[in-house]
């Protein structure tokens, strides 16, 4: 008698288990249109719904972010993604990236009819399904570092498109028919196999095309026609297989940054330039190479015969630009930096790295900088969007690595690299009062929902866009100063404490990483070059500057070589809590793979 009644608690409790699970099915059937029901229903009867899914359907989400390892570990257990995913009609925003298991992505991608914005990038995907096309509200598609040995030219099939990011990925072609986007406005192709570009690129119907990469690749020839792209901003093609750089380049008339640099080129003057000049320079070199064309045909702009005495003095003209920019270039090769060894600042600033960020955010990398003249005009704003755009580019959106820049005077020292918990850190974040992180996280979600409603659309920007990073983690990483005050919580944000500004004279640099030391280090390379660039321009540019820069800039005042653009970097120790010495920045091996124009003294 106890058996069976035991025996019927049993069954009860299955049939109540099941009746739930067939009544959550339903309530995402009914969600649904009814030929999406079905197509999916088969997939629903074995594949889990996952909590964030569930969530974004109970709360009609337009936005959807899943990465990282635990996401990556449903995907290999289901094979792919949760097909529920594709039921939340009213997303405009998806992204799935860090997901080395993911390698395809379902068609059933394209009951996502409403989707403006589709970010892939990170995972291991080998193929985009054709019916990619089918998605006509898509403004941005990032496929960036993947897998992929092609793009479907159902791409060229999306009206609204207006950016295209596949970069890192293994493409050889690009899809014909790309100019039918007409809304174009940026492409990124860098970092694949491309040896030419397809023949409708630069066309009158990409009228809005502002920004083309196209860096590490095997791009042969630059057509002429790249004049058409009227709106064309942003051309950057370098370290392809270019001999030439056609003239009608300098017809683009909204041109402002172009890198060719590591191509080699048949005009070895121009080579010169493109390796150490400023834009203008080389388009109003490319215009001379035009007009000296027309001369040599015989005609003028108006197509008539010119008279001897005026080609004698175009060609003088000619000669006197051409030793102008000769002058220009050697200029330019005196662009420097200097590195003080570590031994010759017993006093400066050590870092300790605690064992506990091995799990967390294992790297770091650190130095100091002298000679940053941020005084004149725009010269801050520059330096603070360059390194925006290296968060945006290099860092991958910050998930690669983080930059934080400091008033290395507004530092006690020694550094503590270390973690601590949500509750237990606590910082004056940028612009804010102190807090603890649990609070900042708080608030920067309260501030993201208030972004949305008001701005009625669900990407965010600022720091509201990085929350993601942190999601399951129990221990955040920070940097802590001799007094105890966190000044670094990265890759969220600095501390009011030691915040940069216009009479800031000497920088504390440091990057972090999950990823690996080199990664560090390369970023931080990428940053002493963007600085060292943008200290030359403010030079050049601002009369002021060179009052404003301190005489420490040049510790050998007496040498002819040097400039008041000249950056000095100081070698920085990084160690373990015993002491041993984990890495020094830069060492012998950093800053030589760089752009030509860019001297490191030893």
């Amino acid at each position: 008698m106890k058996n069976n009644i035991c025996l019927d608690g049993v069954v009860r409790r299955f049939v109540i288990l099941k009746n739930t699970e067939i009544n959550r099915k339903l309530s995402w059937s009914r969600v649904l249109h009814p030929f999406q029901a079905s197509s999916l229903s088969s997939r629903m009867d074995d594949t889990e719904v996952w909590p964030e899914i569930e969530k974004a359907a109970a709360e009609k989400r337009r936005e959807l972010v899943l990465h990282g390892p635990a996401i990556d570990q449903r995907i290999s257990s289901n094979q792919g993604l949760s097909s529920s995913i594709y039921s939340l009609q009213l997303l405009n925003y998806l992204e799935v990236s860090q997901c080395p298991s993911l390698t395809e992505i379902h068609a059933d991608i394209q009951l996502l009819t409403n989707l403006q914005s589709l970010i892939l990038c990170r995972n291991k995907l080998a193929s985009i399904p054709h019916v990619i096309g089918r998605l006509k509200s898509l403004k941005v598609l990032d496929v960036s570092v993947n897998n992929l040995t092609a793009v479907p030219e159902e791409i060229s099939q999306l009206p609204e498109l207006t950016t295209l990011n596949v970069s890192c990925n293994s493409l050889e072609l690009l899809p014909e028919g790309l100019s039918r986007c007409s809304k174009l406005s940026t492409i990124n192709v860098s970092k694949n196999r491309l040896t030419a570009f397809p023949p409708d690129l630069f066309s009158e119907g990409l009228d809005l095309l502002s920004t083309l990469v196209a860096s590490d690749n095997c791009i042969q020839e630059l057509r002429g026609d790249i004049q058409q792209l009227a709106a064309l901003k942003v051309l950057d093609l370098a370290n392809n297989k270019l001999n030439e750089i056609p003239w009608n380049l300098s017809d683009c008339p909204k041109l402002k940054e172009i890198n060719f640099r590591g191509n080699k080129l048949s005009d070895k003057r121009l080579e010169k330039m493109v390796n150490g000049c400023q834009t203008k320079s080389i388009l109003e070199y490319l215009r001379g190479k035009g007009r000296g064309r027309q001369v040599e045909e015989g005609g003028d702009a108006d197509g008539g015969r010119q008279p001897d005495k005026k080609k004698k003095q175009q060609q003088r003209k000619r000669k006197e630009k051409v030793a102008e920019e000769q002058e220009e270039v050697e200029e330019v090769r005196k662009m420097a930096v200097r590195v003080l060894h570590v031994s010759d600042a017993p006093t400066a600033l050590t870092v300790q790295v605690s064992a506990d960020v091995k799990d967390v955010r294992p790297y770091l990398v650190c130095c100091l900088v002298k000679g940053m003249n941020l005084k004149p005009g725009n010269s801050l704003k520059r330096f603070l969007m360059a390194q925006t755009k290296l968060h945006e580019d290099l860092c991958g959106k910050r998930t690669i690595a983080t930059i934080a820049t400091h008033d290395a005077e507004l530092l006690k020292g020694p550094l503590v690299y270390g973690v601590r918990t949500p509750t237990q850190l606590k910082i004056v974040p940028l612009g804010r009062r102190e807090m603890t992180a649990v609070e900042l996280i708080r608030l920067l979600h309260l501030e993201a929902d208030e972004l949305r409603k008001q701005k009625k659309r669900q990407n965010v920007t600022g720091l509201h866009k990085y929350l993601q990073l942190l999601q399951g983690k129990s221990q955040y990483p920070c940097l802590v100063d001799a007094e105890g005050d966190v000044i670094s919580f990265p890759p969220i944000t600095n501390s009011e404490k030691t915040k940069i500004k216009k009479t800031t004279k000497e920088l504390f640099l440091e990057v972090t990483s999950g990823t690996s030391l080199q990664t560090c280090k390369d970023i931080m390379d990428a940053l002493i070059v963007k600085m060292a660039e943008l200290n030359k321009f403010t030079a050049e540019h601002q009369e002021e500057a060179g009052s404003d820069v301190e005489s420490d800039a040049a510790p050998n005042p007496s040498s002819s070589t040097e400039t008041s653009s000249q950056l000095v970097i100081q070698q920085l120790r990084t160690t373990d809590q015993d002491g041993n010495l984990k890495v020094v920045y830069p060492s012998k091996t950093d800053l030589s793979d760089n752009i030509n124009n860019l001297t490191v003294i030893w």
